[in-house]
Formats: structure tokens, C-alpha cells, sequence
């Protein structure tokens, strides 16, 4: 997430562009290293979003809704006291660095006219929003740095505001490119670094894009590069200086191909991702980043305890597997018990008790023609037999129990699988809030009796195949159920991964489809499901009428019949 000094540039040539002349008519606090400025500018009213956290520092125009505390912190009323009502003259960011200034004119108690200062500073965990005056004096900050934590800079009232340390780089716009291409040829380790050590306001990313623009390896070491790979690294610059020169941006924010999570967002096209969206302008892909990433986040605070619960469930029914495969393991060679028991019948009249062994005939194997069996000499021959029938029983009993719960334990886990699977592919805190009342009507969560919310329902995931057939997709466990038995229509075509957790996935038909379409519905199969990264996956295909579901299976879990297999690519539902 590299809010680096390119990014703050755009940010506040963009932010200048958009907001100079505009009036702050308020100002709210909703978080404690958030602020909120609303602005009146250009006859439309607009949400600046300043942030000093160290994981998400940044600034820029906002469409969040976020919620006004009815007691406003003290930063937060003292910035209500010095800038509401004040119009904002210039916004900008000075030499590629991480700090942007807001300069705003307002009035003070007299009457007088005054310009003030907002410096945001996005750099980790030492960001922060500082009000300066007019002659540079700290107002106050939302952040106090005291000589405790800082001796050589103090972020503290009264004290003069102090540029944070300059580094030992050259802006990009102030670069000479021979020279530049002369000092990192003679550095040490990768090209990317080298680059990132000469040029002020790019971050790792930056630099590695410049690389792949240029097509050299990042990670090639300095001395490994040849002229023509320098050559265009250097064009790849001069390029990137026109566009800044000029204002052309090409902001974007990249998405994991296989998570659907956001991954990173910059003013410039990263195309050493496959995957990423360009947006107009900086602010609303700032925004979409930081929102996606608020939204996973939430998902995923709602889906920790499931999957805790999940996973503790699916590693109890491994241990169970363990123990019936061992028993079934010790009670496999069980017929020998019940041999020894009727030969020694067969043989009761040559036997007397205190023999502690006997060797005696098989009668049912022609090669190995006599068996000796051990006696316990303290018993009749008669009671050695029953022993030997009994030991015979109770190994056979112990042999179909394990059997019998290996199978049930079996279909658990992989049931528990498929939902594990479907909350890892939750987009939402309303799947989410699904599986948890799916888990607690299978018994592993406790029900709760509180009024249930008025929620909406989610419905399947519906696509196009290139040919115009519908595809459904099942987004959990009960919603397959539905989309199988209900929904689905007995010749529409139905799709599952061959003994991989997945959505069920049905094509709308009523006849026969193409090998094309076959292809696409059986490549989504494998998309939704824990196979998407995996190649050459097999798909189970047939007829909806041919899928039934048994009598007290758990959600989710058929059986089929009439199918065929297709092996296949995972295929993302975006290149339909």
C-alpha cells in the first residue's frame, strides 16, 4: 500500500484542482486518527478524509459514510475553532515527499484574516496531522511527540514546526538520467534497490515497475544488467517525467486474481500485476482501495471465530480417522480367531485341559496342512474355543463400528471442508452471518432464540456463458442445496469438482449444450472451488435430475449418478 511521495503529489495536485476556493463548513472527528472535513467547493459539497494511522495514512476525497461522535475530541473542536468557515487556497505537496499541506484562510476571534496550515505527514507510524499558524508555529497535533520519543523534532504546541529529515535523494523531476544510470550501475545488489536509494518519493513497487516496464528483472543484480536494459530504464523514466510534469496519472488499484483481495493501488498503471482496475482519478481509487480493504477486514472479524470452530471440528474428525483406521487395522486378520475356534471344536474329543498349546489340522487350506494354537491351561478345551468365539465377536463388532463411523466421519469432514472452503470465499458479512446459522442448525454452534433481524436474502451468483446460457453459482453450503433441489430445473446441466470441496454450479438448458459452453460451466466449477489454483481439475458433470440428495445428509452434500468427468482449467467468471 505505498502512499509514497508520487502518490502524495498526484493526491494534492488532484486535491488543489479540486479544492482550492472551497469553504470547510464542518469539521468531525469519527475515528481517533481520522478526520472528516466537509467542503463546499466548485457547487458541489465534498468529503476530505485525512488519516494518521500507521497502517493506512493518507488523504483524499471520500464517499464513506462515517459517523459523527456526539462528543468531538479536543483536536477535533480545536480545528472546528480555527478552520470552519475558512476557504482552502492551495493545497500541495513539496519535493515528492510524504507530507501534504492544506494552506487555509480564516478568521480568528477579531475578525482578522489569517492563514493556517494542515500538514498531513503519511509516513508509517510516524504520521500525523499538525495545525501550524502563520509563523510556523505548532497549533496543536493529533499526535504529541515530546523529547521523550524525539529529541531532535517535537511535535508539540508552540513549538516550530520542523521538517521531518531530508533523505539523500533527487526528485524525479530534477533528475539526470545519465548521471543517475552511471550512479546505479556502480551500486551493489538489485536494480530495483538501486533505483529506490537514488530517487526521492518512490517506494519498492515503483521501482519494480520501472524495471518490468523496462524488461529487466528487479532482482537481477546491477552488474548483471547490459546498455539496452539501462536504456530503457532510463526511457521508462523520462516517460514517467512527462506524465508528472504533466499531471497524467493513471491511477489503479491491483486485485489478487485468486482472493478477489486488494492488493495495492498507486497514481500509476502497475503493470507488473495481471490483475488490477483503473480508475479515473486518484481519489476514488484511494478510496475503493481503502474501502475493500475495510470491507475484508470486517468479513474477516466476523468469520475468525467460524473458522477457529471449523478448523478445531475438521482437525477432531482427523484424529477420529486416525483411530477407526488403526482399529480396523488390528481387527483386519479377525477370521483367525473364529478358525481357531472351530478347529478346536472339530477337535474338542483330542484336547484336555492344562495344554497350553495344540497343533491341529486346517481343514480349509489345502497348502498348510496344520495349525498350531496357543491354549490357555487353565481352561477347558470347550472354554478355549468360546474364548477364541468371543475374542471372534467382539473383533468383528469393533470391525463394523470403526467401518461404520470411519464412512460417517469421512462425509463429516468433508463436509466440514466445503464449509471452510466457504467462508475463506465469503464477500460479505451476510455470507458470512449464512454459514453461522448453517453451522448452528448442523449442531455446532448453539442456537440462539433472539428475534432474528429482517435481512436480505443472497441469491446465487449468475453469469453469461459466451454463448448466453445462465450459469448459477452456489455461494454456501445451504445455498447449493437450494440452487440443486429447488431452483434448478431437472435438465439443466449441474457441475461439481470430483471430490474437491466447491460451489454446485448449474446451466440453464433445455437440451443439450455445446462443447464450448460445456467447458466455460465446468472451468467456473473449478473456479469456486478449493481447487481454483490448482490446473487440470477434474469436473463431474450430469443432469440435474440424476442429483439427489440422502435422507439426513448434511447441507450441501449428494450423490449422483449418470455423470461424466471433464478436466479442466480454473477460469475467472470476469473473462466470460
Amino acid at each position: 500500500m505505498p502512499f509514497d511521495g508520487i502518490v502524495a503529489t498526484a493526491v494534492a495536485n488532484e486535491l488543489d484542482d479540486k479544492l482550492s476556493g472551497g469553504r470547510i463548513f464542518k469539521i468531525y472527528q469519527p475515528e481517533r486518527d481520522t478526520l472528516i472535513f466537509h467542503i463546499r467547493a466548485n457547487n458541489e459539497n465534498l468529503k476530505l478524509l485525512l488519516s494518521c494511522n500507521a497502517n493506512s495514512a493518507r488523504i483524499h476525497l471520500t464517499e464513506l459514510d462515517l459517523d459523527n461522535p456526539s462528543s468531538p475530541p479536543m483536536f477535533c473542536m480545536l480545528l472546528r475553532k480555527h478552520l470552519n468557515g475558512g476557504t482552502i487556497n492551495k493545497v500541495e505537496c513539496d519535493g515528492f515527499e510524504r507530507i501534504i499541506n492544506l494552506y487555509v484562510e480564516s478568521s480568528d476571534e477579531l475578525g482578522d484574516r489569517s492563514i493556517k496550515k494542515v500538514i498531513i505527514e503519511t509516513m508509517g507510524r510516524h504520521s500525523n496531522i499538525i495545525l501550524v499558524n502563520n509563523s510556523g508555529k505548532i497549533i496543536d497535533s493529533i499526535k504529541h511527540v515530546d523529547q521523550g520519543v524525539n529529541r531532535v523534532r517535537e511535535i508539540m504546541p508552540a513549538r516550530e514546526y520542523i521538517l521531518p529529515p531530508a533523505q539523500d535523494k533527487t526528485p524525479i523531476t530534477q533528475l539526470d538520467i545519465d548521471s543517475f544510470i552511471l550512479s546505479i550501475k556502480n551500486r551493489t545488489g538489485s536494480v530495483s534497490k538501486a533505483i529506490l536509494s537514488e530517487i526521492k518519493g518512490f517506494s519498492p513497487v515503483l521501482c519494480r515497475e520501472v524495471c518490468i516496464r523496462a524488461g529487466v528483472d528487479p532482482d537481477s543484480n546491477t552488474s548483471n544488467i547490459d546498455s539496452i536494459g539501462y536504456l530503457a530504464i532510463a526511457q521508462v523514466l523520462k516517460d514517467m517525467i512527462i506524465h508528472l510534469n504533466n499531471n497524467d496519472y493513471s491511477p489503479c488499484i491491483v486485485i489478487d486474481n485468486n482472493s478477489r483481495k486488494v492488493v495495492d493501488f498507486h497514481a500509476f498503471e502497475l503493470t507488473q500485476y495481471v490483475n488490477y482496475e483503473k480508475y479515473n482519478n486518484l481519489s476514488h481509487a484511494i478510496d475503493s482501495f481503502y474501502k475493500l480493504s475495510a470491507k475484508r477486514q470486517q468479513i474477516k472479524t466476523k468469520s475468525n471465530d467460524l473458522i477457529k470452530l471449523v478448523k478445531q471440528n475438521i482437525e477432531r474428525c482427523e484424529r477420529k480417522i486416525s483411530i477407526h483406521v488403526t482399529t480396523l487395522e488390528e481387527n483386519s486378520s479377525n477370521d483367525t480367531l473364529r478358525l481357531y475356534g472351530e478347529l478346536i471344536t472339530a477337535n474338542i474329543y483330542a484336547l484336555k485341559k492344562g495344554m497350553k498349546h495344540c497343533k491341529l489340522q486346517n481343514y480349509y487350506d489345502t497348502e498348510e496342512n496344520f495349525l498350531t494354537i496357543e491354549l490357555d491351561e487353565n481352561l477347558t478345551p470347550q472354554q478355549n474355543a468360546q474364548r477364541y468365539f468371543k475374542k471372534y465377536n467382539k473383533g468383528k463388532n469393533a470391525y463394523a463400528y470403526a467401518q461404520e463411523q470411519l464412512n460417517l466421519t469421512k462425509k463429516e469432514l468433508d463436509y466440514l471442508e466445503s464449509v471452510l472452503y466457504n467462508l475463506d470465499e465469503a464477500n460479505s458479512p451476510e455470507s458470512v452471518e449464512e454459514i453461522r446459522e448453517e453451522l448452528k442448525e448442523q449442531g455446532y454452534l448453539r442456537k440462539t432464540y433472539k428475534r432474528k433481524k429482517n435481512t436480505v436474502k443472497l441469491t446465487p451468483l449468475s453469469f453469461t456463458s459466451s454463448e448466453g446460457y445462465q450459469i448459477l453459482v452456489g455461494r454456501n453450503n445451504v445455498q447449493n442445496d437450494e440452487l440443486t433441489m429447488k431452483i434448478a430445473h431437472p435438465n439443466d446441466m449441474w457441475f461439481h469438482t470430483k471430490d474437491i470441496p466447491g460451489s454446485h454450479v448449474i446451466v440453464r438448458t433445455t437440451g443439450d449444450i455445446s462443447e464450448k459452453s460445456l467447458i466455460e460451466a465446468a472451468s467456473l466449477a473449478a473456479w469456486f472451488s478449493k481447487a481454483r489454483n490448482s490446473s487440470k481439475v477434474q469436473v463431474d458433470y450430469t443432469r440435474v435430475k440424476y442429483v439427489k440428495k440422502p435422507s439426513g445428509a448434511k447441507p450441501g452434500m449428494v450423490i449422483y449418478v449418470n455423470h461424466k468427468t471433464i478436466i479442466v482449467d480454473p477460469k475467472n467468471p470476469e473473462t466470460l
